[in-house]
């Protein structure tokens, strides 16, 4: 499962503004636009929206937040 808080550069906790401000700083650097002929960036735009697309919907994070927490804790535990 992807980090979508790695992929954003921001905290578990940060708010919706810090969310859409991190989003919006990595969209412009890694648009394809900005970025011709560079498969690298083009992948890691389609992170960056995918991201923001789960953590900026307080369903959609908070089921995620849960699910990466209890694979977290089933790997730990089982170790």
């Amino acid at each position: 499962m992807p980090d979508y808080y790695q992929i954003l550069e921001i905290p578990k906790g940060a708010s919706k503004e810090d969310i859409k401000s991190a989003y919006k700083r990595l969209a412009l650097k890694y648009h394809p636009d900005r970025n011709p002929n560079n498969p690298f960036a083009e992948e890691y735009f389609k992170k960056v929206n995918e991201a923001y697309h789960i953590l900026s919907d307080d369903n959609k994070r908070m089921i995620y937040d849960y699910t990466s927490n209890t694979i977290q804790y089933t790997y730990t535990s089982t170790t």
